[in-house]
């Protein structure tokens, strides 16, 4: 059975946004019959901080939200993404790229006929060996790209409907030698036979790239269902500066849990107001195909 997962990375506090598509992603795996699983993507263990892993887990329940099975973190699991980045070097997929940020940006931002706006133009791509030793002279280390050819794919999102992406040479293995969060998702998706990735639509530009990983290692590819966003009063993408838009700020402020819960119920068309329906009552009313298609703005009363 394919299973349904939860990966946030514990670099602060889960909002109000990241609950409410925590509350989805367990809603579409109970509903289906499947496990769901919680990730911790700790890739940059510089940014990472275990007690926000607790802080996560603990909201998680607090709401509810059961989970199946050991807490996998990615910061455990890199020799199983180098040994995928080395069958990619084996197959003469990849490339050393020497560019900087700035560089990047720049390239990124002229105008290319060729190119969507923003994809990389393979600065990098036919390097000659003196070029490349130039560069190592310089201290430059290199970041590993994929190979891509600039193809495009496309997919059938679940709450989306079609969508394609154009794919350019995407990085798999940073400068620092740390792998990229595109190979390190597409490699844990497939070892945890994910059968569905329910996650914020801001992320659905990069499912292109993920997909086309996922062929050339010839790993299975998952489903997808992009959920709306949260966005604050004003309009703008949900953030600290809303107020109280954290668990532990609503509780301060006076809300239970189940109260909480009921919030994001209503935001989804589960509840009405004044309700506080049970995990076990929103997964008897969860229909896939009733949900919001537009992003949800955060009522004044939740960010007070």
């Amino acid at each position: 059975m394919a299973d349904g997962r939860f990966a946030p990375s514990p670099t602060g506090a889960l909002h109000l946004g990241n609950l409410r598509t925590a509350l989805l992603a367990w809603l579409f795996a109970r509903s289906d019959g499947s496990r769901f699983l919680l990730r911790v993507e700790d890739l940059d263990p510089s940014a990472s901080r275990r007690e926000h892993e607790r802080a996560h887990q603990h909201d998680l329940a607090a709401l509810g939200l059961d989970w199946d099975g050991p807490v996998l973190r990615q910061s455990e699991r890199f020799a199983l993404y180098h040994e995928a980045i080395d069958v990619l070097v084996e197959a003469g997929r990849t490339y050393h790229c020497y560019c900087t940020r700035r560089e990047i940006a720049e390239a990124a931002s002229a105008p290319h006929d060729h190119l969507p706006e923003g994809a990389y133009p393979g600065t990098c791509r036919t390097l000659a060996r003196a070029q490349r030793a130039a560069r190592e002279a310089e201290g430059r280390r290199p970041a590993l790209r994929l190979r891509a050819g600039g193809v495009t794919v496309g997919l059938v999102d679940r709450l989306c409907g079609p969508y394609e992406g154009y794919v350019d040479d995407f990085v798999i293995r940073r400068n620092d030698g740390a792998p990229a969060y595109n190979l390190a998702v597409v490699v844990d998706d497939a070892a945890q036979r994910i059968g569905e990735v329910v996650r914020g639509d801001d992320l659905l530009a990069t499912t292109p790239r993920q997909l086309f990983l996922a062929g050339v290692l010839d790993l299975p590819a998952p489903g997808y269902a992009h959920v709306p966003l949260v966005l604050g009063p004003d309009g703008q993408r949900l953030a600290k500066r809303h107020g109280a838009v954290t668990l532990a700020e609503r509780v301060a402020h006076g809300d239970t849990p189940d109260a909480v819960r009921a919030a994001l119920a209503v935001g989804l068309g589960l509840a009405e107001p004044g309700e506080e329906p049970s995990p076990a009552t929103l997964l008897e009313r969860f229909d896939p195909d009733a949900l919001p298609r537009t992003p949800w703005v955060l009522p004044e009363a939740l960010a007070a």
